[in-house]
């Protein structure tokens, strides 16, 4: 039963951020003739999974490093908050003329765009491989069959964007959490955990609902 927990966090991350890599893929591979679209699908999520799993050792590795936690769950906050506030533009996503750059663009584009997954993959797994492993396994699947699908669930129902952000702000402020100095500064204050997370969630849903808002008028 305790991994059910953490693998549900990680489909739902995988859905909420494999949105742009799935669009990527349609874009890059959208004037090819099926049968070759097929292909460049394919081998560019295979080419783009596997610079994910070294990314993986990346993280994990840097993990031991001190602060990283701190700065780890920061720069997930970031990535929540840029959830709510950026948006996709189609036309600046380069199309392939052949199979070959096709695939080429769907791999360099994802591992421009990954990190944010993979380090939010080792944060809800806490630096457990073989959840590590498996969440990046589910994210094949994601990206495979979800060209355009999730962009456009997540433009029609603005609530999966903020439950999504809210999901990431979580991670990331357990993440920070996990950073030793962080701890015991909380209790040097008699600052309840609970109530860290909850601001942080509230911080990056109001500053960035505020901006996605003043974007839409």
């Amino acid at each position: 039963m305790e991994i059910i927990e953490p693998l549900l966090k990680i489909l739902l991350v995988n859905i909420i951020l494999s949105g742009d890599n799935a669009v990527v893929i349609a874009m890059a591979s959208r004037k090819l003739p099926d049968h070759v679209k097929r292909k460049a699908v394919i081998w560019g999520t295979f080419g783009a999974i596997a610079f994910r799993i070294l990314f993986v050792f990346l993280v994990l590795y840097l993990l031991k490093l001190p602060w990283i936690h701190l700065i780890g769950g920061l720069l997930l906050l970031f990535v929540a908050y840029k959830l709510l506030v950026d948006k996709p533009d189609n036309q600046q996503i380069k199309v392939g003329s052949s199979l070959q750059e096709a695939i080429t663009i769907i791999i360099f584009a994802d591992i421009l765009m990954s990190l944010d997954n993979v380090l939010a993959i080792v944060a809800i797994s806490n630096g457990q491989f073989l959840l590590i492993m498996i969440g990046i396994m589910i994210s094949i699947p994601i990206i495979l069959m979800a060209s355009g699908l999730i962009m456009k669930a997540m433009e029609q129902y603005p609530s999966i964007v903020y439950g999504g952000t809210a999901l990431l702000a979580w991670t990331a402020g357990e993440m920070i959490m996990k950073e030793e100095r962080v701890t015991l500064l909380l209790d040097i204050l008699s600052f309840p955990k609970s109530i860290f997370l909850l601001a942080l969630i509230f911080l990056v849903l109001i500053i960035g609902g505020i901006r996605r808002r003043n974007q839409i008028t």
